[in-house]
């Protein structure tokens, strides 16, 4: 039987989804990525479950959180463009 090839895996998952994923608030576009790395998978698992600032910054990057931060963002708009982003990538962050 042949091995597993992950970058073959990968390339179909990118070819799939695309290297990010999109969303625009108030005329502004952000992108997080499709694929999350092992490092920001850690870093994410050591983050507080009510760390919403931590999971965007992570995901956005600080220059984009530091543009998504200055919209008027409510807890709601968070949770739609985490299930959003949940259902498109299949990550499911901000799931109990």
């Amino acid at each position: 039987m042949p091995a597993f090839d992950v970058n073959a895996a990968r390339a179909q998952r990118l070819e799939a989804h695309g290297k990010s994923w999109s969303f625009q608030l108030d005329g502004d576009a952000f992108e997080l990525p499709t694929e999350i790395g092992h490092r920001t998978a850690r870093a994410l698992r050591e983050l507080d479950d009510s760390d919403v600032d931590g999971l965007l910054g992570l995901l956005l990057g600080e220059k984009q959180f530091a543009r998504l931060v200055e919209h008027d963002l409510t807890m709601q708009d968070i949770a739609a463009i985490l299930e959003a982003y949940g259902q498109e990538t299949g990550l499911g962050l901000g799931e109990d």
